[in-house]
């Protein structure tokens, strides 16, 4: 009995998005805008090194908002924790002057253990209390730093403790678990291409605007660079953030090519 009652406190239309400010936590975003009809967002400061990432969320916020007619309609609370104990517990180089590169361990020196399983007990923490089902993240086992905590079984594993240790009945979503970082381009340019209705009005916002906003306002670089700019976004340009979301921009870009291509030749047949 007790069970179903705090189920039925839970907000089946509502999520709360894990939003760092980088690119996969914004093309989540617009993801559950597109699902749910009330949207919060979590955000952490945890010593990170690129914590620039913090000083971005406003900005894509308010351009997701600009370019996605109404987003702002279900866009709602926004939640800052800090949490710097994580590096009290020990130096990696993602909050440290810590060389990056491949550990002893087979993982990069980058791997913070167990820092988004902290990050979703936060945000399943939070989002008892303000009554939301649905809990958003960007991790993903496809192109990705080899993290143990961003597979899809600590997901799943994580979700069922979750539930059994608050006695709820959430549900972790992992939109990109099983695509690309070209995929997650692709996703971003579809929601932009979609319809979002709000109040039973439809509207169409284009898909490269949507990029656009992603790729200029949203921050990846674990150096904290935003003085580079390439046509993926700002950053160092070497370190393993900034190759994966490169070389997933120039996957993007083939396949939208080859996208036209099909498209052109199904219409001169």
């Amino acid at each position: 009995r007790c069970r179903a009652v705090m189920s039925a406190t839970l907000d089946a239309n509502a999520a709360l998005v894990l939003f760092s400010g980088g690119q996969d936590s914004a093309t989540c975003l617009a993801w559950a805008l597109s699902k749910f009809e009330r949207v919060e967002t979590i955000g952490f400061f945890y010593g990170q090194r690129h914590a620039v990432e913090m000083e971005q969320r406003p900005k894509l916020i308010h351009r997701l908002c600009a370019a996605l007619p109404g987003l702002r309609a279900r866009l709602g609370a926004d939640t800052v924790l800090d949490i710097p104990t994580i590096t009290q517990i020990g130096e990696t180089a993602m909050t440290s002057d810590v060389e990056i590169e491949m550990g002893a361990n087979g993982l990069p020196t980058t791997f913070v253990p167990a820092r988004n399983l902290l990050f979703l007990t936060f945000a399943a923490s939070l989002a008892y209390r303000r009554g939301i089902k649905h809990i958003v993240t960007g991790v993903c086992e496809t192109d990705y730093s080899g993290y143990p905590d961003c597979r899809d079984d600590t997901i799943k594993a994580l979700q069922v403790a979750l539930n059994l240790g608050m006695d709820s009945r959430m549900v972790l979503h992992t939109p990109l678990m099983f695509i690309d970082k070209a995929g997650t381009w692709e996703l971003a340019y579809d929601l932009g291409e979609k319809h979002f209705p709000v109040h039973g009005v439809s509207s169409v916002v284009g898909g490269d605007e949507v990029v656009t906003v992603i790729a200029e306002e949203s921050h990846s670089c674990y150096l904290g660079d935003r003085s580079q700019w390439h046509e993926w976004g700002f950053g160092c340009g070497r370190c393993p953030a900034c190759e994966l979301r490169a070389n997933g921009w120039q996957g993007w870009v083939q396949m939208r090519a080859a996208k036209k291509r099909g498209t052109a030749s199904e219409a001169s047949d």
